[in-house]
């Protein structure tokens, strides 16, 4: 559990979308970085390939990168995983075929004031669904399925969610129309706050306790950016 969780709860708000956070020539810079980034994960079994924006590519966009989300989210500091190679990182590229699973990116310093999570679409394809339920221990994977429990990656493997949020069971049509590719049962007790449509450009802006996924309606390939934050 998070050392600072009554400062943490204070400064958490409802999830937000700026649409047109970035201009066509500024989402063909982020598409030309991504290229031009060495890749750190391919995985193949979930079908993603992730590339983490260190800190020695492209400083210029770095600069404009963190002064427009500043204006919108106030100060912070990035708080990513470092790259392979021990750099600094301001967060994930993910391309993407298949829709990732229930999680929170809540990271494994419980001494760090958690804030914002942002999520830059960089293609037309893609959703992503925020629920209303909060965690606050560590990033966690969250599932009942027995070979994902046992599976190995950077999230902790857990379906402890399922004695936090009571019994109630999912929506019907929301789960038939956004999360068949997750069990029903998984999500008991869960409600969902915002799904976040893609648009290139687009910036979502969440709170890194809250449960998230993406939708079941993935047709072809979808790339985006993610950052985590936390307060000084």
């Amino acid at each position: 559990m998070h050392k600072f969780l009554e400062k943490i709860k204070k400064l958490e708000t409802k999830p937000r979308v700026i649409k047109n956070f970035l201009n066509d020539e500024e989402v063909k810079l982020f598409k030309k970085l991504y290229e031009e980034l060495p890749i750190e994960i391919n995985n193949k079994r979930q079908k993603i390939v992730k590339k983490k924006w260190a800190i020695e590519f492209n400083k210029e966009l770095q600069i404009k990168y963190i002064q427009k989300l500043k204006e919108i989210i106030g100060d912070y500091e990035m708080d990513n995983p470092e790259t392979k190679n021990g750099s600094q990182s301001l967060g994930l590229f993910q391309e993407s075929y298949m829709p990732v699973n229930l999680h929170v990116d809540t990271g494994f310093d419980f001494e760090k004031i958690i804030y914002k999570q942002t999520l830059l679409a960089l293609s037309e394809v893609g959703e992503t669904v925020i629920f209303k339920n909060r965690f606050y221990g560590c990033s966690t994977t969250f599932s009942i399925d027995p070979k994902e429990l046992t599976a190995k990656g950077y999230n902790k493997r857990s379906s402890e969610h399922l004695n936090l949020y009571g019994k109630n069971d999912f929506d019907l049509e929301i789960h038939r129309n956004y999360l068949s590719h997750e069990d029903i049962n998984n999500l008991k007790g869960l409600e969902v706050e915002l799904i976040f449509k893609w648009n290139e450009g687009d910036l979502l802006i969440f709170d890194r306790s809250q449960l998230h996924c993406s939708s079941n309606n993935i047709n072809q390939k979808k790339l985006g950016f993610t950052s985590s934050t936390k307060k000084i």
